[in-house]
This record gives C-alpha cells, structure tokens and sequence, in this order.
C-alpha cells in the first residue's frame, strides 16, 4: 500500500488478514510479514499500532473470544425453543467450524501467547474456557425452563461437550463431521439429564 493512504480499521484488517492466513496455512505460518502481505499494508503499519507481534497475537485471540458473547446470546434466545440437542449440537458446529480450531491451533503452539493469556483466562485454554462457559450458561438456562434435571451439572457437562466437539472436529483430514454426527454425540453426552426429548 502506498504511503500516505489511510487505512480505516486498521486493526480488524490486520485481525482478518491474521484469520485468513491462519485458516490457510496454519499457525506456524503466522508471522508479522505474512499478516500485512495478507493485509496489503507496510510491515510497519502492525508495529504502529502493536507494540509487538506477541501483543498483536494476544489482542487477535482476545478480539476472536469477545466473539463467543454473540453466541451466547444466540444460543441464549434458544432457551425452551426447539430441542435442547439440536440447540447444543448447532452451536457446538458454529463454534468448532468457525475460527475456534485454529485460533487453538495458535494458542497452544506459542508459549508467550498462552503466558500473555493468563491474565484473562488463569485456568483452561483459551476460546474452550470461554466456549464452556458459554455452554454453561444455557444449559443452566434450560435447566431454570425445566428441560433438563434440577441436579444436572452443567458445568460438567458443559466442558465435556467442549472437549468432546473439540476432538470430534479437530485433526481431520477432508469434510467436517456431519450434522447427524455431531447430534448424535451430543445426545450421548446429555442422554441423562434433558427431560424434554
């Protein structure tokens, strides 16, 4: 990009071209000059509004977390609609087919990221920590609507549909898992406590 050229929104660009270069090629194709190629920016651009590439990176996955409210608030209008499975199984899908898994990817492969993420999330992987409270909240919902037991823990329950989606999508070679597949897992998981299907 020429010199002198505003660019507006800098950061979401430099956050979107990030994403894409992520989904792409990968975690460990992530570096400052691959952002702002993807970006169509000078280098220098990221390092004016960063104060390093680790902030950048911590910013990008805490930008992408704040992204988990809108679907808490979808997954929230839920509560007593539709089944409580076919609730879960869909947002277990948006989550795991958008860019969850490899914002993961990421996290876990950088050690001063995940020390940087501490301060917001002290316990858990970030993205899965906020995903299962996410989780937490409508199944804590639907339990208030009487659709699940009095005496299910949600929380528990909560994170097993976390990790249990996070491998059923993770690593695979080819097609996400299909609809029917990830209903029927979630089934399986919640098989004890919903009283309404």
């Amino acid at each position: 990009m020429p010199t002198g050229v505003a660019i507006h929104d800098v950061r979401e660009q430099l956050f979107d071209a990030a994403e894409r270069v992520l989904l792409r090629d990968g975690p460990n194709a992530l570096t400052s000059r691959a952002v702002t190629t993807e970006a169509g920016c000078a280098k220098g651009v990221l390092h004016r509004h960063f104060a390093d590439f680790d902030t950048f990176l911590a910013e990008l996955v805490l930008d992408r977390i704040g992204r988990l409210d809108q679907q808490a608030a979808v997954l929230g209008e839920l509560t007593g609609q539709g089944t409580v499975v076919d609730n879960l199984a869909g947002a277990l899908t948006d989550l795991f087919e958008s860019v969850a898994l490899v914002i993961l990817g990421l996290v876990t492969s950088r050690d001063e990221l995940r020390a940087r993420l501490r301060a917001t999330t002290p316990v858990g992987i970030p993205v899965l920590t906020e995903a299962g409270a996410v989780f937490a909240a409508y199944l804590t919902a639907e339990r208030a609507a009487g659709r699940i037991a009095a005496d299910a823990d949600v929380d528990t329950l909560a994170l097993t549909l976390i990790g249990t989606g996070h491998l059923l999508f993770a690593g695979r070679v080819g097609a996400p898992p299909g609809a029917e597949e990830v209903r029927r897992v979630v089934a399986s998981v919640v098989a004890g406590v919903v009283r309404e299907e």
